[in-house]
């Protein structure tokens, strides 16, 4: 596939390195030409200095003949210019990153498309919306929700009063028959190795492992995980940034208790004439003292919104060892999302790979409704749509001789979640969740094409 990206900051040299690794044809446009050599050296891409809203600079990166052009400037002016350009010099599919946040709201009401914008994303958006999910299930460390919670992807740190630990895969299946989850996806206590498991795949305590459920299936995980569904009741966001103002106005909406603590003076006076029914505090997230008398200690939930990916984590930290149930950090370096698992946060929300999950759905073969890479896995959990002529709607999915490093955890069939187990048979218009190494995904793909 031929992709042009606009902008060569954190997010496009991310997507761009990603998509790399693909073996995609890659250009990328940036007019600072430090961000075009750092990338140039790393990467097996061309790249292109100029200004990505010149027409001139579109027609050299062959803009005529590109399947897919991503506009991830820090400019969303620029990005949704980008946009419309290249989709009239004749880009077939055109993303464009935005911040302002009424653009998404209200998508449905202005049809971006007929502007030549086939998809807008905002990672602070996508960010608030991870956020809100975790915290609808305050217990887990990772949520994904599939069809409006008809399938759901939860991740569990395991404790060793589990009463599957100890057991293979095989062994819990027969032993609680009636359960509504399958694992998906273990990433073993303290490796930087994924595995997608079989049926002789032994669950030990500490492993973080990734389950698809139905709805029902979700208190039973709570039950045979050990974990006690709390409500959420008190949240203190740590700085007033984009994606903080808006998780705490839709918290404030949802009748939460929320204090939001910002550093600068003037930004914290801003954001309590805007959030009138949440607590701002003028003061510096990091200090201990300003933490206990703020009562840290009375809150459910402590979420690192500040723009310092490390500022974050660490006050992530002290607000855990202060006895807080639930941390969520934002951080913008790709390798700490590695952290959470290793170092006690329980949920890292990186904007970079959350953007990247919008935007590989557009790139994967086969029907792909959505994509979600987990945070510390080399994992990709896809979403497909099943052609009339798919492969997959054959043979029984243990007769389907599928990849041994994937799995189906899951089918939605007329709009209700089942869980797929060896004797179930795929058919045209199912939607079906898929988990497996990055390295499978190609396989995979000849599945559903």
């Amino acid at each position: 596939m031929r992709i042009v990206i606009a902008g060569a900051g954190e997010v496009g040299f991310h997507l761009a390195k990603l998509l790399s690794f693909e073996s995609h044809d890659i250009t990328l446009i940036d007019e600072k030409k430090d961000r075009l050599n750092y990338a140039d050296i790393r990467l097996d891409i061309r790249v292109l200095k100029g200004n990505a809203t010149s027409i001139k600079v579109l027609k050299q990166a062959d803009i005529k003949n590109t399947d897919l052009l991503i506009a991830v400037t820090s400019n969303e002016t620029v990005n949704i210019t980008v946009s419309v350009l290249a989709k009239r010099l004749g880009a077939k599919k055109t993303i464009a990153r935005i911040s302002n946040s009424e653009f998404i709201d209200n998508k449905d009401e202005i049809n971006f498309a007929e502007f030549g914008i086939d998809e807008l994303i905002s990672t602070e958006e996508l960010a608030t919306k991870e956020i809100r999910m975790l915290l609808n299930q305050a217990a887990f460390n990772h949520m994904h929700e599939f069809e409006k919670g008809e399938l759901s992807m939860i991740g569990i740190i395991l404790n060793k009063t589990a009463p599957f630990v100890g057991m293979t895969v095989k062994e819990a299946a027969t032993t609680f028959p009636e359960i509504h989850f399958m694992p998906i996806a273990i990433q073993s206590n303290n490796s930087d190795y994924s595995i997608i498991p079989r049926g002789d795949t032994v669950f030990n305590s500490g492993d973080l492992v990734y389950f698809i459920t139905v709805k029902e299936g979700v208190s039973e995980l709570y039950k045979l995980t050990g974990k006690i569904k709390e409500e959420v009741k008190n949240v203190m966001i740590l700085g007033g940034s984009s994606i903080g103002r808006r998780t705490a106005k839709q918290l404030c909406s949802e009748h939460l208790n929320i204090k939001l603590i910002e550093k600068d003076k003037n930004r914290a006076l801003d954001l309590a004439d805007r959030l009138p029914n949440a607590l701002v505090v003028h003061g510096d997230g990091r200090d201990v003292e300003l933490l206990h008398e703020e009562s840290i200690e009375s809150m459910d939930v402590f979420i690192g919104a500040t723009e310092s990916s490390e500022t974050n984590i660490m006050a992530s930290l002290i607000a855990k060892s202060k006895g807080v149930k639930k941390t969520i950090a934002l951080a913008e370096i790709v390798d700490y999302s590695k952290l959470s698992h290793s170092i006690g946060i329980h949920s890292i929300i990186n904007k970079k790979l959350l953007a990247a999950n919008s935007i590989f759905k557009y790139i994967r073969k086969g029907d792909v409704l959505e994509v979600a890479t987990l945070n510390n896995l080399d994992v990709e959990i896809l979403e497909f749509h099943v052609r009339e002529d798919s492969k997959i709607t054959r043979k029984d999915i243990r007769d389907l001789n599928f990849p041994r490093n994937a799995t189906i955890g899951g089918v939605i069939r007329n709009g209700k979640g089942i869980i797929a187990l060896g004797d179930f048979r795929v058919q045209p218009g199912d939607k079906v969740v898929v988990s497996c190494l990055s390295e499978s995904v190609k396989k995979v793909e000849k599945f559903f094409d």
